[in-house]
């Protein structure tokens, strides 16, 4: 039976460990919970919010409707073939101990994705993404129930229109549906993806000598936790900004005034520029404002510290976007999503 609970804390719930208060709040268990929860009186009339594990989301202020916290769990291999595995995950599974369990197993594709925060429902809503891998390259299909009518739908990779840190459920599809599970379709034998960011340095400095996908999932397990700060210990939801694509006739002229600026070739019209450079430039790293500030060690990662509001992050970002774009002509976008 499902239980109400009113004027809740989502201190717990959320990684920046915002103090925000939610009028309502209720945890699903299972796809019956989900079905119930819409044949609730009132439930249509109130705002709601589907929460997974709270890792990319900013809490700006009180929640004045029904938070959903998803905790449907379960991991089920599929099928298999000689060359591939397609396993299932309940969308309230910790995407870390998914990744981890893969891993064991020898299924290959989401090593690279490990130790991203959050939940497996929530990953493909952002299509998350880490040293060169994302998931739309794995993800087979999801099972979501649609808020309005109560119905199963069914998205396989195409339907969810995934691009860089996007996907239909950010954006036609917002609030729209609940998602139950992910499927993925896994390989037997891995195609390593070692280019990307400190990964070779970092085996090499592990001594590994054959690669494997444990050794490559412990190497970028290495870099994250060298690089970001565990939410545990000081409030933050990793990456709060997207790194930008901009035209290549742009990177070319900022490149005559910072001959220093790192980009990235996407194609042959379009560069990508980290972020966190671009904020660095502006001074922000390790800047502090009270109870918040930009990380020490990530530029890319702002932090509450303790006590800290919501709606100070927000202010704060808005300084960081308004100083990037001054001087590079850069606009910044919100990895995060405000609530």
């Amino acid at each position: 039976m499902l239980t109400i609970q009113s004027n809740v804390s989502l201190k717990p719930y959320n990684t920046f460990g915002i103090d925000a208060t939610a009028r309502y709040l209720i945890e699903v268990e299972n796809e019956e919970d989900i079905q119930t929860l819409l044949q609730l009186p009132n439930t249509h009339s109130l705002p709601m919010l589907i929460l997974g594990g709270g890792s990319n989301l900013l809490l700006t202020q009180d929640f004045n409707g029904l938070v959903v916290k998803i905790n449907l769990k379960g991991i089920s291999l599929v099928k298999e073939d000689q060359e591939y595995v397609w396993v299932r995950a309940g969308a309230g599974e910790s995407w870390h101990n998914f990744v981890m369990y893969c891993v064991e197993k020898g299924w290959a594709g989401i090593e690279n994705l490990s130790l991203i925060p959050g939940t497996v429902g929530a990953a493909p809503m952002q299509n998350i993404g880490a040293y060169g891998v994302e998931i739309k390259d794995t993800f087979d299909r999801l099972e979501a129930v649609h808020v309005a009518t109560g119905e199963k739908h069914i998205f396989n990779n195409a339907d969810c229109h995934f691009g860089y840190r996007n996907s239909i459920f950010k954006n036609e599809a917002k609030g729209q549906y609940i998602i139950s599970s992910v499927q993925f379709k896994l390989a037997k034998k891995p195609t390593f993806h070692v280019s990307y960011g400190d990964i070779q340095n970092t085996l090499e400095q592990m001594g590994v000598k054959e690669l494997s996908i444990k050794s490559v999932s412990e190497a970028v397990i290495k870099i994250r936790r060298s690089k970001l700060p565990d939410p545990a210990e000081i409030g933050n939801a990793g990456s709060f900004f997207k790194n930008p694509e901009i035209p290549s006739s742009q990177y070319e002229t900022l490149k005559t005034q910072y001959p220093m600026i790192p980009g990235y070739v996407i194609n042959e019209t379009t560069v990508k520029v980290p972020a966190g450079w671009l904020i660095e430039q502006n001074g922000w790293k390790g800047k502090r404002i009270g109870s918040i500030g930009v990380h020490t060690r990530q530029a890319l990662v702002l932090v509450n510290y303790g006590g800290g509001k919501g709606a100070e992050i927000q202010q704060l970002a808005r300084k960081i976007q308004e100083s990037v774009e001054e001087q590079f002509g850069i606009r910044l976008y919100t990895e995060v999503n405000f609530v």
